[in-house]
């Protein structure tokens, strides 16, 4: 079984988006799918770990669920299947295939450019629902892990998007009225959450598709 084929489309920004950059005060990133193609990467880790298990994940499913911690992912499909797990240590099993797999993981490179172009200019964060040493070995393996001004993870809020937490904490650590800041996403939990939130949001999807890797690779 496969998961799609091995090629990504990458475009740039359009004016608009280019527009909402510029007017911002400071700009705010979601990492998986976002900073870092590795949606791909998280789908062939949670596929291996969810088999093991005998828990239906269909990749449909799994892009839906963006920006959810890991944990409560695997809290809700096990309540939905009737299996008992201990979910903590099933999200540490699934995060170790994943970053058996950090090799694979590649910049998505129209969103770092506008990192790279605002670094030191105005004030940038990530902000995820990822695990923050996660995140900061993603961040490690594109070489930007000491680009930002800030980094929000899981562990920083309580409550996830879709609910505004995660990029609102960013703005504060940024310093900035949220209305100033614009947001790049790539889920639809993460683009509502940026509205809930009162930011600007560039849905990278627009512009970017990402990779298909083979299961069990």
């Amino acid at each position: 079984m496969t998961f799609g084929s091995t090629s990504s489309k990458v475009n740039r920004l359009n004016p608009r988006e280019l527009d909402l950059v510029r007017n911002s005060k400071a700009i705010i990133f979601d990492c998986d799918g976002t900073l870092v193609d590795s949606m791909p990467v998280h789908f062939v880790a949670w596929h291996e770990t969810m088999e093991r298990y005998g828990i239906s994940f269909p990749e449909d499913r799994f892009y839906s669920l963006g920006g959810v911690p890991t944990e409560r992912i695997i809290e809700m499909l096990a309540s939905e299947q009737g299996i008992t797990l201990d979910a903590v240590a099933v999200a540490k099993e699934k995060e170790l295939a994943f970053l058996d797999r950090i090799d694979l993981l590649v910049p998505i490179e129209a969103v770092v450019e506008i990192v790279r172009q605002n670094r030191g200019v105005k004030p940038i964060a990530v902000a995820s629902g990822g695990f923050r040493s996660i995140i900061q070995k993603q961040l490690l393996r594109i070489g930007m892990h000491d680009w930002f001004d800030a980094v929000v993870t899981a562990e920083d809020t309580t409550k996830h998007k879709p609910e505004p937490d995660v990029f609102l904490e960013a703005a504060r650590r940024l310093g900035t009225a949220a209305k100033h800041c614009v947001v790049f996403e790539d889920a639809d939990l993460g683009v509502e959450a940026a509205r809930r939130a009162g930011m600007h949001c560039i849905d990278v999807r627009t512009f970017f598709s990402p990779r298909r890797i083979p299961l069990g690779t």
